[in-house]
């Protein structure tokens, strides 16, 4: 189903093949002077611009497994001297199921887009305060005000992608060049897959040739019986890192997301990234504060720091998902041009607009989303 946030990519993604450009020479970093805050890796850490007063001595996030550059971690605590606590998870679902049971003590989370409309409906966020965040004019206009958050009254971006189908074409002879391709025997046992709920069973609904975010019982029911023939043959669900088992050769293809599918690359050119003929997965992960979040300056703090450009450009350098920071990709343009021709060359990072348009997002479900839950329960059981 295309929709204003499908829309919002393609655009962007057209207007981006056609402003990459050759780049000039790199600066390597300097020496650190003297008061200079660096990390364990000799990162300089660049100073808060601007600078935001905090009382806090901590915050407290819960995130995405193997998302964030060391050294933007680290530069953050050494700038504004406050610890940063930080506990990860592999699936929205896990991530909600933790907040929304109560208790927790983190202040920002980092959910795909198309939970946040529940974690709204169930009071569990605050309103930001675009006053505090000044730096969210670094951020292309194109990924703001989607249509899961208009006017981003509860949230941010962080980092944008797809899921697609990952193989490696040194190893499997017949490559895949649909989702319905991957139910073919000769894959049976061969294959990874993250263990994401709604983005396996919107997949799933659009081979079928039904809406991914479907809330009629029946295509439902029909999805889940198509489901059920393939996940016993699917070797791996790992969400935390799928590149692992593909690199070291115990899977061969399946399913997973940007940044994993560039790394694997980088390590073995054989391993590819094939745009499904029925569209691509597309998705944004996004900074959210939650409701009784004790550390909102701090929070705050955070935010504004780690979009700076020459700060968040580290995503372009260590996670290379499709980045929606203006103010990086220019930092990173201009100051490491082998890092950004990397990223802004790669048909991973940046993927070809005709995939885009063919691709969906996975939507808020509202009161059908037990159904999906149900049958992810049921077909995945132990696996």
């Amino acid at each position: 189903m295309k929709n204003n946030f499908v829309s919002k990519i393609l655009a962007l993604l057209v207007v981006a093949s056609m402003a990459l450009a050759a780049c000039g020479g790199g600066q390597t970093e300097a020496p650190a002077a003297t008061g200079e805050k660096v990390t364990s890796s000799g990162f300089v850490c660049p100073e808060p611009s601007p600078r935001v007063d905090v009382t806090s001595t901590e915050l407290n996030i819960f995130v995405w497994t193997e998302y964030f550059p060391q050294d933007m971690l680290d530069c953050f605590e050494l700038v504004y001297d406050i610890k940063l606590n930080r506990d990860e998870y592999s699936s929205n679902e896990e991530m909600y199921a933790k907040v929304s049971a109560g208790g927790s003590s983190y202040d920002l989370v980092q959910p795909t887009d198309y939970i946040i409309g529940l974690m709204i409906r169930q009071e569990l966020l605050q309103e930001l305060d675009h006053a505090q965040m000044p730096n969210m004019v670094n951020f292309d206009s194109g990924w703001m005000n989607q249509s899961f958050d208009p006017g981003n009254k509860y949230s941010v971006p962080y980092l944008a992608g797809t899921d697609a189908i990952v193989v490696n074409t040194a190893t499997v002879e017949n490559v895949p060049q649909s989702w319905a391709d991957l139910w073919k025997p000769e894959y049976a046992g061969r294959m990874v897959f993250l263990d994401d709920s709604r983005a396996v069973i919107g997949m799933t609904l659009v081979t079928l040739g039904y809406d991914p975010n479907t809330t009629d019982p029946a295509q439902l029911e029909e999805a889940k019986n198509k489901l059920a023939e393939l996940v016993p043959n699917i070797k791996v669900f790992d969400s935390d890192s799928p590149k692992t088992a593909l690199i070291a050769g115990d899977v061969e293809l399946g399913m997973t997301w940007t940044g994993e599918a560039y790394i694997a690359n980088q390590e073995n050119p054989d391993i590819q990234y094939i745009y499904p003929t029925e569209g691509p997965v597309l998705w944004q992960d996004n900074w959210v504060m939650l409701k009784d979040a004790s550390h909102a300056d701090a929070a705050y703090a955070w935010l504004n720091y780690t979009m700076q450009g020459d700060v968040f450009w580290l995503t372009i350098r260590d996670f290379q998902y499709t980045n929606p920071n203006q103010a990086a990709l220019d930092y990173a343009k201009a100051n490491y041009p082998d890092v950004y021709n990397a990223y802004a060359d790669s048909p991973i990072t940046n993927p070809p607009a005709d995939a885009v348009a063919k691709g969906f997002g996975i939507e808020d479900v509202g009161d059908a989303t037990p159904l999906y839950d149900d049958i992810w329960v049921e077909v995945k059981g132990g696996n």
